[in-house]
């Protein structure tokens, strides 16, 4: 019976969490719809995509216009409505303005407009209100977690039903079966579970109510563990200072989330900081000793952007480094501080990273320019405002301009660049600079390429042949098997041999089918995304017909020797005896 029971109110939780929140449920249940859809058609895979993006960002969205105007006891269905008209309008502006592709300049800034979100959804609630905010995070977070243990426990068994029908019954379950299992489980219930657990806005929150578990973790665990770490990481700062050797790649890591841990960690034990004094010791003190480490962190990652310039991932670092460092400025000097400033004032810094001219990607432009022009400059490249070509200029140099060059074309555009000409591409460089692309960031096998079959071709056509292979069932040996048609493919070579009844009838190198596409795009295009007509080759000869179907093609090419090194070929291969 307390089974049952227990049922009853998680279905009616269910109820009463739809009832609350129906266009945040909507919206999730959407997303699943559109993820299916796109499983079940492949077609136009990129815009689906981002629908289901779109989509996505209604569920933080729609949280916040109800959770806002639950808090201001607003009972009017009529401006809620028209709350939600302009949500819906923003989310159609969102798509058609910031989510035209999903390269990195849309990717990132979607992440942090949907961190934004997330975090309003926390503090909207208890924005004005002073008290019971950590205990409200804290009810919220572990319904959370609560939410993904249930989730698991229902896709294994719903999955264990699938598969003891499968094997047991004769019915044929598909394997997509079992990722549709898992939207509806992710996207449904999980989410209607989950919004069941939001605490009301006069739903009284004591410190009797902390969870014991997270009590005894962030005590007895995490805290001594995050101790320990403190003193390591003075020792080896310590050590850094007397070898005067400074490792600059791995410093802001160590430090960065180390410190965002800290600052979650002394979020969650304010409501229990007077218990006993180590809790109380730990929230005075750790603000405190965060704050060398910090420095030296700003110090590592100011010598990397001294000499390389600002990016995205440094912005990111730098303003989330400068984020923590004033935060924990507030911490320790602030006697009565308010901790609804940690996730208001992160929303702030997410947004500011991604829009404006103080944006990540105003500043990383601005920056990859000015370290361009330097070079230039030094070079006597650029000269009354233009470009000459010139090829005696040291390699290291070359190396610096190409990364810059090749940064805009992978994260930006060639428009945002100075001084170049209009429709330059990196395989003009030979003729603007006087030398060509040098791919130091790929190491010394030269210049990089790949190329990937476009998705939306449904089926293959196979008419007219009589035999398939494909690169998993092909290695360096020929395949051992009772048919009289072998065929072998050789990896390092890239060449494809075919032997019917013992003798070779077909040999080709397939190098040249990537010198062809390579002369034909170039390296280093965004749109590397070719049609099926292109990445298909046919031939035959008097013995027999060949058709290669390629999927992936990726490589090197010998910048000195022009030589094309195409080890990342994944094909299909039809044959057909004459």
């Amino acid at each position: 019976m307390k089974i049952v029971k227990y049922i009853r109110n998680i279905l009616s939780g269910l109820y009463l969490s739809i009832k609350r929140f129906p266009l945040a449920i909507l919206f999730s249940a959407s997303v699943a719809a559109v993820l299916i859809v796109i499983s079940e058609t492949n077609l136009k895979e990129d815009t689906l995509a981002r629908i289901a993006m779109i989509l996505a960002l209604g569920i933080p969205l729609s949280l916040c216009i109800k959770l806002f105007f639950e808090k201001k006891e607003e009972k009017s269905i009529y401006k809620l409505l028209l709350a939600y008209i302009g949500g819906s309008l923003f989310l159609i502006l969102y798509y058609f303005l910031f989510l035209k592709t999903r390269e990195m300049v849309p990717i990132t800034r979607y992440i942090a407009v949907s961190l934004a979100l997330y975090l309003w959804f926390l503090f909207i609630p208890h924005l004005l209100k002073k008290e019971q905010f950590e205990m409200y995070i804290i009810t919220v977070f572990t319904g959370f977690f609560i939410t993904i243990i249930y989730s698991i426990v229902l896709y294994l068994g719903l999955s264990a039903i699938l598969f003891t029908i499968d094997k047991l019954l004769g019915i044929k379950i598909l394997g997509k079966v079992y990722y549709y299992t898992w939207l509806f489980v992710v996207f449904i219930f999980a989410v209607s579970y989950f919004l069941s657990g939001i605490p009301f806005k006069n739903q009284e929150l004591t410190v009797k109510s902390y969870p014991k578990l997270l009590r005894i973790l962030l005590l007895y665990i995490v805290m001594p563990l995050l101790t320990a770490y403190t003193i390591i990481l003075y020792i080896y700062f310590g050590k850094i200072i007397i070898t005067a050797h400074w490792p600059i790649g791995i410093v802001s890591h160590l430090v960065l989330w180390y410190s965002v841990i800290v600052t979650i960690v002394l979020f969650f034990i304010t409501p229990i900081k007077d218990e006993n004094p180590w809790q109380n010791k730990f929230l005075k003190f750790s603000p405190k000793i965060l704050l060398p480490l910090l420095i030296m962190m700003f110090i590592s990652i100011g010598i990397r952007i001294n000499a390389y310039g600002v990016t995205e991932r440094r912005y990111f670092v730098v303003i989330l480094g400068v984020w923590l460092f004033l935060m924990m400025l507030y911490l320790s000097f602030t006697k009565k501080h308010r901790n609804i400033i940690i996730p208001l004032t992160l929303s702030i810094v997410a947004l500011i990273s991604v829009f404006g001219p103080l944006s990540s990607y105003s500043i990383s432009k601005m920056s990859q320019n000015n370290r361009l022009e330097k070079i230039l400059i030094k070079d006597n490249i650029l000269k009354d405002g233009k470009l000459q070509s010139s090829p005696n200029i040291p390699k290291e140099d070359k190396a610096e301009i190409s990364s810059i060059l090749d940064y805009f074309n992978r994260n930006h555009s060639f428009k945002d660049v100075k001084y170049l000409p209009q429709n330059f591409k990196l395989d003009d460089m030979d003729k603007v600079f006087g030398f060509s692309f040098v791919a130091s960031s790929y190491g010394p096998t030269g210049e990089y390429f790949t190329f990937m079959r476009n998705q939306s071709e449904n089926a293959l056509d196979i008419s007219g042949y009589d035999y398939l292979f494909d690169t998993r069932t092909l290695n360096n040996h020929v395949n051992a098997s009772s048919s009289p048609l072998t065929a072998s493919y050789n990896y390092e070579t890239a060449v494809v041999k075919v032997t019917y009844k013992g003798i070779e009838v077909y040999n080709k190198n397939l190098n040249s089918f990537v010198k062809n596409l390579i002369d034909k795009h170039g390296l280093f295009s965004k749109e590397n995304s070719l049609s099926s007509e292109e990445m298909t080759l046919v031939e035959e000869n008097e013995k027999i017909k060949v058709k290669f179907i390629f999927l992936n093609i990726s490589g090197n090419k010998d910048p000195s020797t022009g030589n094309i090194d195409a080890k990342g070929i994944e094909f299909y291969m039809l044959l057909k005896i004459k």
